[in-house]
């Protein structure tokens, strides 16, 4: 059975449109991965010590990327079996994402990447419906 994806990605969260013979399947990935991380503590102020509280820059960048790696690798469980992926969204998560798949020998099954902005779960169906019907 042809599988043609179709996959809005950000760094927050990830909207998959497969399109399949029997019809079309969308699902949400979202990514736990967060910037700005929290600081501990009851107060944002506790005194002299408060450096102490917050992480360091260099620590906070890799759990960062840490969660960034574990959301690539659910987006690509579920795009694994297409055939045919088409990648759009608004940021840089999208060319990350592509070279991961190049990465893993699926970059070829890439037809298409497109800078678009924030867009409805109907309207990334819509897209990819359009996309593959061409």
């Amino acid at each position: 059975m042809r599988t043609q994806v179709g996959l809005w990605i950000d760094h927050e969260k990830a909207i998959v449109v497969a399109v399949t013979e029997k019809g079309e399947e969308t699902q949400l990935i979202i990514s736990m991965a967060e910037k700005q991380l929290r600081r501990s503590g009851d107060s944002p102020l506790k005194g002299s010590y408060e450096s102490q509280q917050v992480p360091s820059d260099d620590r906070r960048q890799r759990t960062y990327t840490q969660h960034l790696n574990i959301y690539y690798d659910a987006v690509m469980g579920c795009i694994r079996n297409a055939e045919s992926i088409l990648i759009f969204g608004p940021g840089k998560a999208k060319d990350e994402l592509k070279k991961r798949l190049e990465k893993n020998n699926l970059g070829g099954r890439v037809v298409g990447i497109e800078t678009v902005d924030k867009m409805t779960a109907r309207q990334i169906a819509a897209k990819v419906r359009k996309y593959f019907a061409e």
